[in-house]
């Protein structure tokens, strides 16, 4: 019997080295790296491994090498790290859909025809309008169930009584979403398609998770920095900053910090290093 994975939900599946291949490539991480990683993990854990003492086992051999390569490694966990609040995930999605040509707007306050509704995100693109809720998870395995959409698609159907009376609005195509950076169960899903409401999770859909839509649009959050400390970072979310990015073209953000000039530099080197590999 080969190696045995347990999940973050207690779920054990057998090891399959093309998944850790492929994120280690998605990373940045070279051939021989990835094959040095798989290799350490193989001699190391004979008959059953966690998923975190995987992370923890090629995060550290990454970082011996690259502290860029380990921040976009740790991605999964450095967006868990936008908690514990809801909002700078929400302004995270934001940003990401902005990236991809939509027009959008965090935190809204919206009109229904029955009730107000306050709107995670809104986004617009061409004769598309989003309504979009963001489920935000921080702790691993936590799936989003069917009574997540739900409830928005019943909170959508209000706002969407209200928006085809707008002016022009009546020929546009409006939806509802719903965004969570962990995973849905399978009742959410089939709920989801049925509806007609779109769901992203971390690996879902196939084509348009949101997993791929960061690593196609390169804006990775200011949490995948290994550089910062934890109370670092949250300084910086509390301050609306939730990109590296940001960082990479506004500098002077890093001030609210009170950093040395070589802890700045170090800072602004990873930071740019994951810049650079999206340019």
């Amino acid at each position: 019997m080969g190696l045995i994975i347990k999940k973050a939900s207690g779920e054990k599946v057998p090891f399959e080295p093309e998944k850790l291949r492929n994120s280690l490539h998605k990373a940045g991480a070279t051939t021989d790296l990835i094959d040095n990683i798989v290799q350490k993990l193989e001699r190391q854990f004979k008959k059953e491994v966690s998923t975190k003492k995987i992370y923890r086992l090629a995060f550290s051999i990454l970082k011996a090498h690259s502290s860029e390569l380990a921040g976009k490694y740790n991605l999964k966990r450095a967006i868990m790290e936008l908690g514990p609040s809801g909002y700078p995930f929400e302004r995270y999605i934001g940003e990401i859909l902005k990236a991809q040509g939509y027009q959008t707007q965090v935190g809204v306050m919206v009109q229904g025809k029955c009730v107000m509704h306050e709107v995670d995100v809104i986004a617009e693109k061409d004769d598309h309008h989003f309504m979009i809720e963001c489920k935000f998870h921080n702790r691993p395995g936590t799936k989003s169930d069917v009574k997540v959409p739900l409830y928005i698609r019943s909170r959508f159907d209000d706002v969407r009584t209200q928006w085809i009376h707008l002016p022009g609005h009546k020929a546009k195509f409006h939806q509802g979403w719903v965004v969570t950076n962990t995973k849905f169960t399978l009742d959410a899903i089939d709920y989801g398609k049925c509806s007609g409401m779109s769901l992203m999770g971390w690996d879902y859909p196939a084509h348009g998770s949101l997993n791929e839509r960061i690593n196609l649009s390169g804006l990775h959050p200011l949490t995948c920095l290994t550089s910062l400390t934890r109370k670092e970072k949250t300084l910086l979310l509390n301050e609306s900053i939730v990109l590296c990015r940001e960082i990479c073209e506004r500098p002077e953000v890093l001030s609210v910090l009170d950093l040395t000039a070589k802890r700045t530099d170090n800072i602004l080197e990873e930071a740019r290093g994951i810049c650079m590999e999206v340019n």
